[in-house]
């Protein structure tokens, strides 16, 4: 889509919805006369204590509407990370953080009772309610102008309005929202020019130390002139190959605040390369340790915090080996933690790491009391959004409302990057009646959040099996994707919810036991290697059709045993089996759109009633973890 063309969307969006009408917004005060348990008094009073106020909101996903998302019963941790935050469930989560199991935060931050709670408080998030509560935490803080609101990437992607309009309707509902800065993840599975296009739109500033455009890119022609085309968004620094400004200071309420950006650092290993092919990434802490003293020196700034999509354990070593970091704000890996973790770092200084969760759960809200330059105090405190108990901001709830009546071949947004995101049974529906789509009841509650395999993940693997007439098949272990309550419809968002990303193609292939295990290895050591500066952030690649024994305390190619399918034939390393699978990394294959797929198994087994039923769910047997803090209730097998 060309800029030209975003805007036009833009401006189309925003005139027809300040043209809807809606009923006044109620005060927060009678929020509560919707369904759900009774409005705590108080719940969202927070006054500012101090005189800087940062608030937190990181891993949207693309989700503007409400939306229930299940915390993980599984959340494993190694190493150091061994029942430190976040890798405490449940019941042992509540007592370290010292919560009620009877409260709006056990359903907030923990998968305890889900299914008979979730319907009693109801969804939680939406942009109308958080934009309706980012207002009241501005103005219990003296004004907006006391305050900084930032996001941690995973915004743009996630949806299938996302999808659609390749970021741009996340891009104007965070204009409206008063995003101040954001750094990046899944925003560059967008091709280049798609990304400086929704940065040039962004009122805010896109940020990311890490972010470097490759030489052979800065001294071509092309590359450049693309960068020209976009206001120059693309390469902040020829000398030093940033392709965005590393660090933003901000004047709040008179104190000088500094925010470094830090996009994920695997994005080139975790996502195809083909969509950003001029820039890189990485961890580069050397870099971060060096660009802290520079601020110090120069900038002689107040505070300095790291905004951060490296992954909550990433983020704890990094606050421990950087020095100058008071705080850091962190995404991706989506961990809603209620009180944040106090790191001590190499110099003997203190840094508070935090991270506030996904799919706008959650608002962290961190206030500093600076005086004279100096830090007296740091006050943090992380809200759940239950969406019940705050009404609908007017302005965003009209924009919602009309972006969802574009119609899929709208002229306004035209040529995505692919032309087989159109759909002929699609073309002239409005994304509305698309998403609304009713596909089949759940028959239990179905999830994805989780180290292993989730009961939405179970959908999607048995969809491509269907498919292609699989033994096996195989799901990214990615985090995002919103729940659907047992007994409820699945509609075709529900499916985009776990599907929408730029690379939805669907394969077969060919595979012997041995590299089909040695996948299974692979992914594994991502996720358990005990130096997290060596993980993705991910969680194990979800099988479908196989069963198999997992050791994570164990070495690589040593932790996968006894894989069997599910007729009970042990996986033998030198016989071929037949295995599907999508969002392949490396290559671009040929078969369906894997949203398609999936609706079409739902609609193909559904029964008469209209129910999706899942016979069988290939939960792996773990070993060697009974007693780890990061897992309760595993409905699978222990040893």
């Amino acid at each position: 889509m060309s800029p030209i063309n975003r805007r036009k969307f833009i401006k189309y969006i925003g005139t027809s919805a300040a043209a809807t009408s809606l009923p006044a917004m109620l005060p927060l005060s009678t929020a509560n006369a919707t369904q759900g348990k009774k409005f705590p008094k108080d719940f969202y009073h927070l006054p500012i204590q101090g005189n800087v106020r940062i608030l937190h909101i990181t891993d949207v996903h693309g989700q503007l509407n409400p939306v229930y998302f299940r915390e993980p019963n599984v959340n494993l941790g190694v190493g150091d990370a061994y029942g430190r935050p976040p890798h405490v469930v449940g019941k042992k989560l509540l007592k370290w953080m010292d919560l009620s199991t009877d409260s709006p935060e056990a359903y907030a931050y923990t998968y305890l009772n889900f299914d008979n709670v979730a319907p009693i408080y109801g969804k939680t998030g939406g942009f109308a309610q958080i934009k309706t509560l980012l207002k009241r935490l501005r103005s219990q803080a003296g004004g907006r102008q006391n305050t900084l609101t930032i996001d941690g990437g995973d915004l743009w992607q996630g949806s299938g309005t996302a999808l659609w309009t390749r970021g741009v309707d996340m891009v104007e509902a965070s204009n409206i929202m008063g995003v101040d800065v954001m750094v990046g993840h899944w925003e560059f599975t967008y091709r280049e020019e798609e990304v400086l296009s929704n940065v040039a739109l962004f009122k805010g500033d896109f940020i990311g130390q890490n972010v470097r455009v490759k030489e052979e890119a800065i001294m071509s022609d092309e590359y450049p002139a693309m960068v020209q085309r976009f206001d120059g968004n693309g390469l902040y620094d020829e000398d030093s190959g940033h392709a965005f400004r590393p660090y933003v200071i901000k004047e709040v309420n008179g104190a000088r605040i500094c925010i470094i950006g830090q996009a994920f650092p695997r994005t080139g290993n975790a996502n195809p390369q083909e969509f950003f092919p001029d820039w890189s990434f990485g961890l580069r802490e050397d870099d971060m340790i060096e660009l802290v003293k520079e601020i110090q020196k120069n900038e002689k700034p107040d505070a300095i915090v790291l905004l951060s999509h490296n992954g909550m354990d990433v983020d704890i070593k990094m606050a421990e080996n950087v020095p100058g970091l008071n705080a850091v704000f962190g995404g991706h890996t989506h961990d809603g933690m209620p009180k944040p973790l106090k790191v001590k770092n190499v110099s003997g200084g203190t840094c508070l790491v935090t991270n506030a969760g996904s799919n706008g759960k959650y608002i962290g809200v961190m206030d500093f009391d600076i005086q004279k330059g100096k830090i007296k105090a740091i006050h943090y405190k992380m809200l759940p959004i239950i969406t019940n108990w705050l009404p609908a901001d007017k302005e965003m709830a009209a924009y919602i409302k009309q972006m969802r009546q574009t119609k899929y071949d709208d002229k306004i947004i035209e040529s995505r990057a692919k032309e087989y995101f159109f759909n002929k049974n699609r073309v002239g529906k409005s994304y509305e009646e698309i998403l609304s789509e009713k596909l089949a009841i759940a028959d239990r509650t179905l999830y994805r959040r989780g180290n292993f395999m989730g009961t939405w993940d179970q959908v999607l693997c048995n969809a491509l099996r269907h498919e292609y007439n699989a033994d096996v098949a195989m799901s990214p272990g990615v985090r995002w994707g919103t729940t659907t309550l047992g007994g409820d419809w699945i509609t075709m968002e529900d499916v985009m919810t776990q599907c929408a990303i730029t690379y939805g193609e669907t394969y077969v292939a060919e595979m012997t036991g041995h590299d089909l295990l040695n996948i299974l290895e692979g992914v594994a050591d991502n996720l358990f290697d005990p130096d997290p500066y060596l993980q993705s952030g991910g969680d194990m690649v979800r099988v479908g059709g196989m069963n198999y024994t997992i050791d994570p305390a164990k070495k690589l190619y040593e932790r996968i045993s006894d894989a069997r399918l599910d007729n009970g034939h042990v996986i033998e390393a030198d016989m071929t089996y037949k295995v599907a699978g999508w969002a392949s990394v490396s290559r671009t294959p040929e078969g369906r759109l894997m949203w398609d797929i999936v609706r079409d198994y739902i609609l193909a087994k559904r029964g008469s009633d209209n129910v999706l039923k899942l016979p069988i769910i290939n939960h792996p047997k773990l070993v060697g973890v009974k007693k780890n803090p990061g897992i309760a209730d595993y409905p699978g097998e222990l040893e």
